[in-house]
């Protein structure tokens, strides 16, 4: 049946019975290695001692530097303290201080620790160390190797998909409470709603004689109080006339289809509703693993574009369709913003980030980084292209991005080097 709309195009209505009992909870374990190598500067070192890192980041280390089993860890939490050595550099007096307070604690190495990446969190299940010394086969150079598995748990929520048997896949739109859910005759509510738009253009009927069948079965196995099982052959199945008489001998309706009430008002439906049992899994694509958002954050070298996808942080294209969509809402200031400060106006982005930090008015966005590629692959073509301002006077650019100014924003990448 449809409900209000909320299962339209293949969506998916389903009680918050199946949240709470965990009927459709899956585990989730995820692997994390980190290795620890020899270098030319010497060997990197697994170790809770690392430079620049707080005790609060620690206090779920070993004395070794490694997670406990049990920890629940968050995105960016240490799971293994590993330092690499650096090449020397010429001290500053600052260094040299430090040097002489503190003597090797305050060595050049840096900090390559392994931690989870954004969007993941959970609890330690397992921890594996692997070392030459105690006689595991490591690839060349690898003195120790660490695996970590994390676990989650992840309840069916809103954005999930879900299939059944016959290609009737859908994405879960409304988890409803139990008592909104629509009830038989004899009080008990459905657990998911699914439209029947989806069934005759595709033509899997198996999915409404799968209902029925599931339906007979399931009052058979209550009439006897043993599970009763029903198999049918791919090209032999259960006929039409089979399955009507097993639902007559379950004591149902012929049609499969009973009175559904409305569960916020008690009112019955207009029509009778096919209602039944099927199978229903949860999918691997779970909304869980595909959110994302960024404010700032890594940018090509080539084009001073944000990096694309989830795995390099990073941002969300919009592309001709999207701008399409703008334009004919005459949404001019917010095309603009995506072209040049949201994307590659390498100074206008700091300064519009500066702007907004100072509470001060964002100035209009200046040329963006790939006009001036486009410039560069036109002369790189042997056209003699110039850029004249109003008074035809030519307007160079600077050739090298480490040629802007760039203000202190507290750590913050904005100038467009890949991290």
């Amino acid at each position: 049946m449809s409900w209000e709309g909320g299962n339209y195009e293949d969506a998916i209505v389903i009680s918050e019975r199946l949240v709470r009992e965990d009927l459709f909870t899956s585990i989730h374990i995820e692997k994390h290695e980190v290795e620890s190598r020899d270098t030319k500067l010497g060997p990197e070192e697994i170790t809770r001692d690392i430079p620049n890192v707080g005790e609060e980041s620690l206090k779920d280390l070993d004395e070794d530097g490694i997670v406990y089993i049990g920890a629940e860890v968050q995105p960016g939490d240490i799971l293994v303290g590993k330092i690499t050595p650096k090449g020397e550099t010429e001290l500053t007096a600052e260094e040299r201080l430090l040097r002489a307070i503190f003597g090797e604690k305050a060595r050049e190495v840096k900090d390559s620790s392994l931690r989870l990446p954004h969007g993941e969190r959970g609890k330690i299940v397992d921890v594996r160390v692997f070392s030459r010394e105690a006689g595991d086969e490591l690839l060349p150079g690898v003195n120790k190797l660490i695996r970590v598995s994390v676990a989650a748990k992840r309840k069916i929520s809103v954005g999930d998909k879900m299939a059944g048997r016959h290609g009737n896949k859908g994405v879960v739109a409304k988890i409803l409470p139990q008592e909104d859910m629509p009830f038989l005759p004899d009080g008990t509510p459905v657990d998911i709603i699914l439209n029947p738009l989806g069934v005759p253009s595709r033509m899997n009927i198996g999915q409404i004689l799968e209902t029925h069948l599931g339906w007979a079965l399931h009052e058979k196995s209550l009439a006897t109080g043993r599970p009763m099982m029903a198999a049918t052959a791919v090209f032999d199945g259960a006929t039409e006339d089979q399955i009507r008489g097993e639902l007559v001998a379950a004591g149902l309706p012929e049609t499969g289809k009973t009175e559904l009430r409305d569960g916020r008002t008690g009112q019955p439906f207009d029509h009778e509703i096919t209602v039944g049992y099927i199978y229903m899994l949860k999918l691997h694509h779970l909304v869980e693993d595909k959110i994302h958002a960024r404010s700032t954050g890594p940018y090509s070298l080539i084009t001073q574009q944000p990096l694309g996808g989830k795995a390099q942080f990073g941002g969300q294209r919009f592309g001709e369709m999207e701008v399409w969509a703008l334009e004919a809402y005459g949404a001019a200031n917010i095309l603009q913003e995506l072209l040049t400060v949201k994307s590659d106006d390498v100074m206008g982005r700091v300064q519009t980030y500066e702007a907004i930090v100072k509470g001060e008015e964002i100035q209009p966005p200046g040329v963006p980084e790939s006009f001036k590629v486009l410039i560069k692959e036109l002369q790189s073509l042997g056209l003699n292209v110039e850029i004249l301002n109003e008074n035809e006077e030519e307007i160079h650019f600077a050739e090298d991005v480490s040629a802007y100014p760039l203000p202190d924003l507290g750590g913050i990448n904005l100038a467009g080097f890949e991290d």
